[in-house]
């Protein structure tokens, strides 16, 4: 049943049924698609919607810093929603991505990486995503097909496997190995295999956000998991993060590219107004935004800044753009950079911070 390769890379098949089936895999590769979890019982079966139902519910991307978690959620949505940048652990805020279709509504959780703690912000990321994986309806494992399995995706499965065993009926867990389309067909097999021994998933797909492989059939993978239910959102919504939030995200990664690797934990971003300019014309409306970086030491403030104020203004008209694009009209972008001295370590500072 399985289709003919893309690109060089293994694909999935699609059952009618549009339910992730077990496959033979040909030879010693792995089956690509399929269910590897325990039998499902009758009432199990009894509870799943008729084929042909409408589907809705939430799905959570997984995994350690930098798996691919945010870019998959844009592309998958379609358009930006949640801040994807070189730089690991660069989702701070739970972003709910909004796939419409007309069978299915699928909403994408996307959390931060799940990862050993090394300060109290960490810590705290790390309860937000465990709440959220005990609130989804099926979570996907994101693992990087360009790079060998660690201890952080060691700790992250057994995290899975901790919850849940806690469970009375188990969260289907999908693992996506993303980044497909940096390793030959040679190195996914592989890593696919690797991925199958790491995890007890219900289904394995390889994916590419960048060029679109197999992304539609995640989402296929992805519905067939969610109970049967009417739309949450109307159409068109995208996510139900406030304005304030997605603009905070946009700036933030804007200014962690290029940047030194000390910087992406120490970097808060604070929107502290937004407001339509008075005495515009409607036709030609402009609205102020007034934006706060803060960093926890002096010399992270002159990284940020730039010589001359460089840096800063590069990261402005960056971000602009994507603003602009948010908003629906011109903006004028104030951003200012200020310390706040050890703020990852400082329950009064995370708060006023918005952690």
């Amino acid at each position: 049943m399985s289709s003919k390769p893309r690109n060089g890379r293994p694909t999935t098949a699609r059952p009618s049924s549009k339910r992730p089936v077990r496959e033979q895999p040909a030879g010693d590769a792995p089956a690509l698609h399929h269910h590897a979890g325990p039998q499902s019982s009758d009432d199990d079966q009894s509870q799943r919607p008729p084929s042909g139902a409408h589907r809705s519910g939430f799905a959570c991307f997984v995994g350690r810093p930098n798996a691919g978690k945010s870019t998959l959620t844009n592309a998958l949505v379609g358009e930006k929603v949640a801040i994807t940048s070189s730089r690991p652990q660069t989702t701070r805020h739970t972003i709910r991505g909004i796939v419409s279709r007309p069978d299915a509504q699928l909403v994408l959780v996307d959390t931060p990486g799940l990862h050993r703690p090394r300060t109290l912000l960490g810590e705290r990321l790390n309860d937000l995503v465990r709440q959220t994986l005990m609130e989804v309806d099926v979570i996907g494992l994101c693992l990087p097909a360009d790079e060998k399995i660690g201890p952080g995706d060691r700790f992250i499965a057994n995290e899975l496997a901790e919850l849940r065993r806690g469970q009375k009926r188990r969260t289907p867990v999908i693992a996506i190995v993303t980044k497909a389309d940096r390793v030959d067909r040679a190195g996914l097999t592989d890593h696919l295999l690797a991925v199958d021994k790491l995890v007890e998933a219900d289904d394995i797909i390889p994916v590419s956000a960048i060029d679109g492989y197999q992304v539609d059939e995640l989402a296929d993978v992805l519905v067939g998991h969610l109970p049967e239910g009417p739309r949450l959102y109307p159409d068109g919504e995208l996510t139900d993060e406030p304005e304030h939030i997605m603009i905070a995200e946009l700036i933030r990664e804007a200014a962690l590219e290029g940047v030194r690797d000390e910087l992406p934990h120490s970097l808060a971003v604070v929107v502290e107004e937004i407001m339509p300019r008075e005495g515009r014309e409607d036709r030609e409306p402009l609205i102020d935004v007034r934006v706060f970086l803060f960093v926890e030491r002096d010399s992270q403030k002159a990284i940020v800044i730039g010589k001359g104020g460089t840096r800063l203004r590069d990261v402005g008209t960056q971000a602009r753009k994507s603003i602009e694009a948010l908003l629906g009209s011109r903006i004028h972008l104030d951003l200012r950079v200020k310390v706040a001295k050890d703020w990852q370590r400082d329950p009064k500072q995370m708060q006023r911070l918005g952690f």
